[in-house]
């Protein structure tokens, strides 16, 4: 595999793990996947829930449970260690300034256009800003603002299909439809990054992401133009993966009908492992919602049959009849538990059987 570069950034193996929300993906993770060559994320949507003070000082204690991730990442790894942040965050802006306080590596937003995040940057800063898109339309867009704007291009874009898990980018008429095939998607990305590349004589690699499991898959979007990949599902089922037992299991349980697309509270689809608890939602059972804080900006306390960010603890613990948890198109295919060790090798040996078949 060839290696990433995003800037003066060096990642030996082009595999990033893709930031999952709620404690899934934690320095324990991302520490693991940096030490093994990938890039390892620490997604931030959560977090602070780990707070004893959570509930009364909402934007402190998340602000606190970021530092402690990458100050613990930071002890475990001399790798390459970056975060996700949901743009739909209330406190996006906070978060993002607590990263680069920290020093990390890579700051990952997407779930919204962070058309404003390169003005928390200061002239000392080496953090990376690398947004999340679901189409080229939008990569240009972003690309166009930050330089009018802050003489800024990204430092990297990730491009998301509509495979991935999680909430999606795209409404559900599109999830199936051929034209927003992942493939297609990096294509596009792919063009509009040119004129930018040649225009200010720099470079913006383009990352693929949804649907990536097998080092075959790697090669394969790599060939059309992607220079690395986001992964989250394949290091789910892994031992070093923050979440509990219960949670990977039900991966591992999982059948390929059992990988659904639901309305998520937020106002998105999302894609998940149906259980009972979204059987209930369907049936048109509602859950007493309190929210002391407003997490996300899109999410109406008043109309929301259950709070999303609750739901999803919930399922991180492995407690089912309260919550559920999010994976992409390819869960299913899960079958046991392994280290993030032979994860990684597992693809390498994947990619390299794949090339030789070329």
């Amino acid at each position: 595999m060839k290696e990433l570069h995003i800037g003066e950034l060096t990642i030996k193996f082009p595999i990033i793990q893709g930031g999952m929300a709620i404690g899934v993906s934690m320095s324990g993770l991302a520490s693991s996947v940096a030490n093994e060559g990938g890039l390892g994320v620490i997604a931030v949507a959560g977090l602070g829930m780990f707070e004893p003070d959570y509930l009364k000082n909402f934007v402190e204690a998340n602000n606190r449970a970021l530092r402690k991730e990458i100050q613990k990442a930071r002890e475990l790894t001399k790798g390459v260690i970056g975060v996700n942040i949901m743009v739909a965050l209330s406190n996006f802006a906070e978060l993002v300034k607590t990263s680069i306080s920290e020093g990390i590596d890579i700051i990952f937003a997407g779930a919204g256009l962070p058309l404003d995040m390169p003005q928390y940057l200061t002239g000392k800063t080496k953090t990376k800003l690398v947004p999340i898109v679901s189409s080229g339309r939008a990569a240009k867009l972003l690309c166009s603002k930050w330089k009018g704007r802050y003489d800024y291009l990204p430092d990297a874009i990730v491009v998301e299909g509509p495979k991935a898990g999680g909430h999606l980018g795209f409404k559900r008429s599109q999830l199936d439809d051929p034209y927003f095939a992942l493939e297609k998607l990096v294509t596009q990305v792919v063009e509009e990054v040119k004129y930018f590349e040649e225009k200010y004589n720099i470079t913006i690699p383009v990352i693929a992401a949804g649907g990536i499991y097998t080092g075959a898959d790697v090669k394969n979007i790599m060939d059309i133009g992607a220079s690395g990949v986001q992964m989250g599902t394949r290091f789910v089922t892994t031992e070093e993966c923050d979440a509990s037992m219960k949670f990977k299991q039900t991966y591992i349980d999982a059948r390929e009908e059992d990988l659904v697309i639901i309305n998520s509270p937020v106002g998105m689809p999302g894609r998940a492992i149906r259980n009972e608890f979204i059987e209930k939602v369907n049936r048109g059972e509602k859950r007493p919602v309190k929210c002391p804080y407003h997490c996300l900006r899109t999410c109406n306390i008043e109309t929301t049959p259950y709070c999303i960010v609750g739901v999803l603890v919930n399922g991180r613990k492995g407690n089912f009849n309260s919550g559920y948890a999010f994976a992409g198109a390819n869960a299913y295919r899960t079958t046991k538990i392994i280290s993030v060790k032979e994860t990684i090798q597992s693809l390498v040996r994947e990619y390299k059987e794949a090339k030789s078949l070329k």
